[in-house]
This record gives structure tokens, C-alpha cells and sequence, in this order.
């Protein structure tokens, strides 16, 4: 079985040689583990989604490997009423030549309760090979508890549509759905796709933007990676993993347009000059004010990836601020592969794949506050050892403002957890 596919393995594995070195210190939290990938039979396996509660405060995600056919999964932890959640396989995917497989993605709920997601492979794209170009599914509660499976795009690799779609998805309020392709499109790097419901049932994909760097006369982002978030205006914001004035990565903004269209513009350019992020995985997200905020792998003073925001100024220019270098300095994470999230009090979130206390270095959760004077003060929530390791996607919340997530790796069966930190 392969640990990951190489559609996500080519771009990742480069990223990640960075992360090999510290170990730190963290102050202490209470991590209870829900799930334990590998407990049962034809369990999921390797997460690297972040979750999402639906009403009822049930928790779904995705597993990258594992179920019936070894190639992911979606699933449904509940809370029971006496303690403790139950786990279930909503889908197991399958290589079969219509079904896609390898979802990494989160996934979004619909108005109706119905999910949505990526992955990477399978569909019935036959332009990728015996692969497949990827997908976009839904998946439909039935009567009884199960769920039915419903592929609403297949990729193709043609020299116009996107392939390898890695992010995850949003709606816009008429019900379109938006999202990005990591490879794919005219010049091979990747596309802003949308896809609108049609009369009498399906979606059709429209382009919105194809990416386009050569680092010479086109200096546009290139291979984004993350799923998109929306203004209050429709407008859409996403990273790109590479391209950008200096090759290292950009935000971008997707604009629209009162006649339909949307135009493309790069907010900012990561430079790997000493101090700057390079190289993001995660998007961003929004915070109170309008700013933007996000992650990179890589960069800043030490090599091991920043948290950053972006601020805009007067002409349509944005400025950037580090609020955060991670460092190798005994008490630090490091490899923010995740994104960030705010709470009500503006203090924002995050995950780090390395670092943390002890010899294992298996990773981080931490805090971000800002003071008066304009800065922010890093907190170690909690640092991962046996109970799970290598968190690569973000948080969330619940109503009681307790953080849950989960780890690619570690745990009983070293297959993986969802964990819940409570303060």
C-alpha cells in the first residue's frame, strides 16, 4: 500500500526536508484522542484533512488511505451520551475507473446537509491514465444512516481542465462551488475552477483562472495547493505553493466582476531572503478587520516556516507582517502545514508538524496573541509524542471552545488520531 500518492508526495516531500532537526519544549494542555486510526477493521487511514461539526456537533473528515479498498475514507465521529465518541465509514473509495480516490481535502456541508470534497485521483478522466485526474463528490444522507456517493466533476488532463485537486471547496450563495486544481490547465500549474448546478441536476465546470508563471515575463503563482475562502462580496482568496514575483509563493486574489467575469491579480510574493515565508501549503483566512492570515512550511529566520499577514493599503497594494518564525530554540514547533484560526478574543491557531517537548519532535499545537505594542506572544498548547505525531492540517473549534484536529501519523496503530484539546 502506498503511504501517499505521489500527485501530493512530488510537491511535499521537498518541503519537508526542513523539518528533520529540534526538539522543544511546550507547556502542557488536556489532549483526550476520540479516534485511533487502525482500531478496527477496514478503518481510514493517514488524515490530513481539518474537520468539521455538522448541528448535532458530530465531527467529519477524510483519511488520505485505508477502508474497504485501502484508498481513503470519509468519516462520522459522534459523541456518545456516556463518554466518548463512536467513529463510522460514511464512504470507502475505489479505484474502479468512476469513483475517485486519495481525498486529502476537508469537506464543506451543503444548506441540505449534504457533503462535499476532493480527491486527488480516480474519476472517469482517462486523460491522467490508469489514475484518473481527480474529482469532486457529494455525499447524500439516506434513510437508515447510510450515505449515498455521487461524483459531481471528474478532471481531465486535455491541456485545458486542472487536475490533482488537493484543496478542499466553497460555496458561494448561489450555490456555485469553487475550489483549485495543483496541477492541470494551459501551462501545467494548476487552475481556479467553478462549478454551477444545472437544469435538471449535475454541475458544469467553468475556468476562472489558469496559473501561469515562467520567472521571466509572467511572475503569477503557480500549483496552488489549499482550498479557497470568500469576502463579503464573493470575492475569493487562495496561496499558491509556488511562482510569484521571486518563485516562492503567493496569496492571489480571484475578483468578480458585475458581468460574471473574474479577474486574477497576486497580492503578495513570498522571497526567500532571510525573513520572509516561502512556500505555503495552507490557505488563509480572514480576520476581523479584513486582513489576511496564513502559514508557510518554509522561510523566515530560521528556515522552519512563518505565520504571516497580509494588510490592505490604499491603491490595492497589501503589506506583510511576520507575526511568527518558528525556530529551533527548545521550545518552538515547526512546519506549519495547516492553516490558522481565529476565536472570539482574536487570538489565532494553529498546527506545526514538528517540534514540540521531548526527543520525538512530533509536533505542536500553539497559540498566537496579540499585545498592545502590536506584536504576538507564542504559546505551546500542546506538544505530540505517542498519543499521535505530525499534524499537517488545521483546527477547529467547538461551542465549549475546546480545539480538535487530527494527526497524520502516530497513535495505537501509528495510523493516525483525531484529537480534542481542551483548555
Amino acid at each position: 500500500m502506498r503511504r501517499k500518492k505521489s500527485l501530493i508526495s512530488l510537491t511535499l516531500t521537498v518541503l519537508a526536508t526542513a523539518a528533520l532537526f529540534a526538539a522543544t519544549t511546550a507547556a502542557a494542555q488536556v489532549e483526550t484522542v476520540l479516534h485511533n486510526f487502525g482500531s478496527k477493521s477496514q478503518d481510514g487511514a493517514y488524515p490530513l484533512s481539518t474537520l468539521v461539526f455538522d448541528s448535532a456537533g458530530n465531527l467529519y473528515g477524510t483519511t488520505g488511505e485505508g477502508g474497504v479498498c485501502g484508498y481513503g475514507v470519509v468519516f462520522e465521529l459522534s459523541p456518545k451520551s456516556g463518554g466518548g465518541w463512536t467513529e463510522k465509514n460514511l464512504h470507502s473509495f475505489n479505484f474502479n475507473g468512476a469513483d475517485g480516490f486519495y481525498p486529502y481535502a476537508g469537506l464543506i456541508f451543503d444548506s441540505a446537509g449534504n457533503l462535499y470534497g476532493t480527491t486527488s485521483d480516480g474519476g472517469d478522466g482517462g486523460d491522467c491514465g490508469v489514475d484518473g485526474c481527480g474529482t469532486v463528490f457529494e455525499l447524500l444522507p439516506q434513510s437508515g444512516g447510510a450515505w449515498m456517493e455521487r461524483i459531481v466533476y471528474s478532471f481531465k488532463a486535455n491541456g485545458v481542465d486542472g487536475f490533482g485537486p488537493l484543496g478542499g471547496l466553497v460555496f458561494d450563495s448561489s450555490g456555485h462551488l469553487y475550489g483549485v486544481t495543483a496541477f492541470g490547465g494551459a501551462y501545467g500549474q494548476g487552475i481556479v475552477f467553478e462549478l454551477a448546478p444545472k437544469t435538471g441536476g449535475g454541475f458544469g465546470e467553468r475556468i476562472l483562472h489558469t496559473f501561469h508563471y515562467d520567472g521571466t515575463s509572467f511572475f503569477d503563482g503557480a500549483n496552488p495547493l489549499a482550498g479557497l475562502v470568500s469576502d463579503a462580496s464573493g470575492n475569493l482568496y487562495g496561496t499558491a505553493n509556488g511562482g510569484g514575483a521571486h518563485g516562492w509563493g503567493a496569496v492571489f486574489e480571484m475578483k468578480r466582476s458585475a458581468s460574471g467575469g473574474w479577474s486574477e491579480k497576486s497580492l503578495y510574493s513570498f522571497d526567500h531572503n532571510g525573513t520572509d515565508g516561502v512556500t505555503p501549503i495552507a490557505g488563509v483566512t480572514f480576520g476581523s478587520s479584513g486582513n489576511l492570515y496564513g502559514t508557510t512550511v518554509n522561510g523566515g529566520v530560521s528556515g522552519l516556516g512563518t505565520v504571516f499577514e497580509l494588510t490592505p493599503q490604499t491603491g490595492g497594494n497589501w503589506s506583510e507582517a511576520i507575526l511568527h518564525s518558528f525556530s529551533q530554540n527548545d521550545t518552538d514547533g515547526f512546519n506549519p502545514y495547516g492553516g490558522v484560526l481565529f476565536d472570539a478574543s482574536g487570538n489565532l491557531y494553529g498546527t506545526t508538524a514538528g517540534g514540540g517537548s521531548g526527543s520525538s519532535a512530533a509536533g505542536t499545537v500553539y497559540e498566537l496573541t496579540p499585545t498592545s505594542g502590536g506584536e504576538w506572544n507564542e504559546d505551546i498548547l500542546f506538544s505530540f509524542s505517542r498519543s499521535g505525531s505530525s499534524p499537517e492540517a488545521g483546527l477547529v473549534f467547538d461551542a465549549s471552545g475546546n480545539l480538535y484536529g487530527t494527526t497524520q501519523s502516530g497513535g495505537a496503530f501509528n495510523l493516525g488520531t483525531v484529537f480534542e484539546i481542551t483548555p
